[in-house]
Order: C-alpha cells, then sequence, then structure tokens
C-alpha cells in the first residue's frame, strides 16, 4: 500500500435525509427572522397607520351603511351563486348528452364566458337597455342584473366541476338503476346527482369564494347608494376621505365572509380523504 493511500483522509459521512430536512428548516427559520427583522428595522409603522388604518376614519367607516353594503354583498353573491348552479347544472348534463348540438351549444357557452372577463360582461349586461330600446331591465334592480350577470358567468365554470363530479360516479351505480327498470333520467336525478353533488362540494364551496370576491365588479353598471356593495362603498368613502383606510375596512369584511367559508372547504377535503382510505 502506498503511503499518499494510507494517509488519505476518511471520505466525510453523508448526512441522513432527516438531518439535511432539519438542516434546511433551520436555514429557512433564520432566513425568516431576519427578514422580519429587516422589516422592522425598515418600515416606519406609524406612516402606514395613518395610510391605511386611521383610527378616527375606522371609526368612521363602521356603521350603517357598511352593514347595507356587507348584506347586500352576501346578496349579490348568494343569488349568483344559486343561479350558477342551476345552469351550471343543466349546461352539464348538456356536455355529457348523446345528442350533438346539446353537447356543442354547452361547450361554446363555457368556453365563451370563461374566456371573458366578468366585468366585460357586467358592462354589457348594464349598456343592455341602450342596445335593446324596448328592454326595461331585469327585475329587482339592481339585484336581478348582479344576478343574472355574475351566475352566468359563474355557471361555465361550476358546469365543468359538476361534469367531473357526474363522470366520478362508478358507471355501476347507473347499471344498476338501469337493470332495475329506472328510466335514466331518473337514475340520474335520485341516483349519480345527489352522489356527484357529493363529491364536488369542496370545489363548490370554493366557487362560493370565488364568487363573493367577484361581486366586487358590480360597481361598473352603476348603482345607488342603497345598492352599494363592499368595495363600491369602501372606494367612494376612500376617495372623500382622500385615505385609503376604509377600503382597507371593507376588504376585511371580504375576509369576514372567505376565511370561514376557506375553512369549510379544508373541512370537507380532509374529511372525503378520510372516506377514502
Amino acid at each position: 500500500m502506498s503511503v499518499s493511500a494510507a494517509t488519505a483522509a476518511p471520505p466525510k459521512k453523508k448526512l441522513s435525509p432527516r438531518k439535511r430536512a432539519r438542516r434546511i428548516r433551520i436555514v429557512q427559520y433564520v432566513v425568516l427572522a431576519l427578514l422580519v427583522v429587516l422589516a422592522a428595522v425598515t418600515i416606519d409603522g406609524r406612516a402606514i397607520q395613518q395610510v391605511f388604518f386611521r383610527p378616527d376614519l375606522i371609526a368612521r367607516t363602521i356603521g350603517p351603511a357598511l352593514g347595507m353594503a356587507f348584506l347586500n354583498t352576501i346578496i349579490y353573491t348568494a343569488g349568483a351563486f344559486v343561479l350558477g348552479l342551476a345552469l351550471g347544472t343543466v349546461l352539464a348534463l348538456m356536455k355529457l348528452s348523446q345528442i350533438g348540438p346539446y353537447r356543442w351549444l354547452a361547450t361554446i357557452y363555457t368556453e365563451f364566458f370563461r374566456g371573458l372577463p366578468a366585468i366585460i360582461v357586467f358592462l354589457a349586461f348594464s349598456l343592455l337597455g341602450t342596445a335593446l330600446p324596448g328592454f326595461t331591465g331585469f327585475p329587482f334592480p339592481p339585484y336581478g342584473t348582479v344576478w343574472i350577470a355574475l351566475g352566468m358567468v359563474s355557471a361555465a365554470y361550476m358546469s365543468e366541476t359538476i361534469r367531473a363530479g357526474i363522470q366520478a360516479v362508478p358507471k355501476g351505480q347507473i347499471e344498476a338503476a338501469r337493470s332495475l327498470g329506472m328510466p335514466s333520467g331518473m337514475a340520474m336525478q335520485r341516483i349519480i346527482l345527489p352522489q356527484a353533488f357529493r363529491i364536488i362540494t369542496p370545489p363548490l364551496t370554493n366557487e362560493l369564494v370565488l364568487l363573493t370576491k367577484d361581486s366586487s365588479l358590480v360597481y361598473v353598471i352603476g348603482l345607488t347608494t342603497a345598492g352599494y356593495e363592499l368595495t363600491k362603498f369602501g372606494r367612494d368613502l376612500a376617495n372623500t376621505t382622500a385615505n385609503i383606510t376604509p377600503l382597507m375596512v371593507a376588504g376585511f369584511c371580504y375576509l369576514v365572509l372567505t376565511v370561514p367559508l376557506s375553512y369549510l372547504v379544508r373541512r370537507m377535503e380532509n374529511r372525503q380523504r378520510k372516506a377514502t382510505r
């Protein structure tokens, strides 16, 4: 054996995956702590408070008008969700139909409204009276306009979710129903759709969260004070006070609506995951 080989340093021992992961976590914690310290040193907290969280403007924003805007946001979202769910179910069944024109119409509808920004749909609906002189408007203004415009957009997204849920139901379910003499329509209504909606409840709840945020676009149709939703209310008050604090309060109200829904989605997903194990 040569002298060089005898005196060579022994090879370094490799870290186990657990120790490597522990070191990576430590590095991440150190980097995060440094970022927090850097933010605390460089950010002027008083200036942020004056721009975003002025106490006097928070007190001025919170009141009956904010409560009305909060309620309007819920009404806009709920009505659009119900309409979108009903229309989305019809579109999903049309896409799964054996009749070609039904599939073509459903595909054209979903691709059109999924590719079109929701704000364009709102603008188009707000100008229907100009384009159609005999058109007097939708019932229950402005709620009817918002429900139909936002519901038609959400239906395009919900239809794909519902279609996927229907296709996720085992084919043996409908075959068993047909073997018992049940018509295909009744089998779809009583057996397939209930199971499909149990499967797609989490993504539909997530769609409700997105609808809540999309309701902030209704300001483009022109609203009276009684029809203000949270974003319109916050923007007008922010313009009046030349400060963004009212808009931040309105944003917090959206969190009051969406955070519980997001938590509900996670709970339902975990429950479904445990049920399929």
